[in-house]
């Protein structure tokens, strides 16, 4: 088991550093060997994760839709809203969505197949607005495949400007004045009202998932003392 835990750890590291490099340089000009320099590891060691850069791309393409889990909430929709949220708050320094946002709309290169990622967020969105519907939270007209198009579509353009202009620092804020332009037009208004669309959410929902996230790791590491204490002693 601590084998297979270093292995994980050892692959995330290798993830990072390579979305960070992403991030930098671009994927035409990012190297190996700066990957390798980054994340402090063998040759040996990427290789057995990754077999080549298209891999480590790739990987760090689908990571960060994996990466954006939001505590479940009785209103679907404030779920969807949370997870943009979420997203724009962690843009600013989270090296996989940073490293995963250039990858996905960086322009020139034809040999990195990028629809992985826009496909994966607008399934995401998708099952969580076809939830919300099933709920009766989004009105009847609205088809939710398309509106899940619309909003990927848009978030990529917030973002890629939010960059440009603050690195990325004013993209909550650019969200939510999105999601109260666009939002009156899906919500059932009996819903829409209560919907926290606060800027500031972002911040504290990640705050919260990290922390969960800490607890979690620290009771397995205990339990797994615990388990290795009881072999000893019998």
């Amino acid at each position: 088991m601590a084998q297979q835990d270093r292995a994980i750890r050892t692959r995330r590291v290798i993830l990072e550093a390579a979305a960070s490099v992403f991030d930098d340089q671009g994927y035409d000009r990012a190297t190996i060997a700066e990957v390798l320099e980054r994340a402090g590891v063998t040759k040996g060691a990427l290789y057995f994760h990754f077999a080549s850069k298209e891999q480590l791309a790739l990987a760090v393409l689908e990571e960060h839709v994996v990466d954006i889990a939001v505590e479940p909430q009785k209103i679907k929709l404030q779920e969807f809203v949370d997870a943009g949220q979420v997203l724009a708050f962690r843009l600013r320094s989270d090296p996989i969505q940073r490293g995963a946002a250039r990858l996905a709309v960086e322009q020139g290169s034809n040999r990195l197949d990028r629809k992985r990622s826009m496909l994966s967020w607008t399934r995401f969105v998708e099952g969580l607005l076809t939830e919300a519907k099933e709920r009766g939270e989004v009105l009847e007209s609205i088809v939710v495949h398309e509106t899940a198009e619309l909003f990927v579509g848009a978030f990529a353009g917030l973002q890629m400007m939010s960059h440009a202009l603050t690195n990325q620092a004013d993209l909550c804020y650019r969200l939510t004045v999105f999601f109260e332009h666009t939002l009156p037009s899906v919500a059932v208004p009996a819903i829409l009202a209560k919907l926290n669309l606060d800027p500031e959410r972002g911040a504290k929902l990640d705050a919260a998932l990290q922390g969960k996230v800490l607890a979690e790791a620290e009771a397995e590491t205990g339990a797994d003392a615990s388990a290795d204490a009881d072999v000893a002693l019998h």
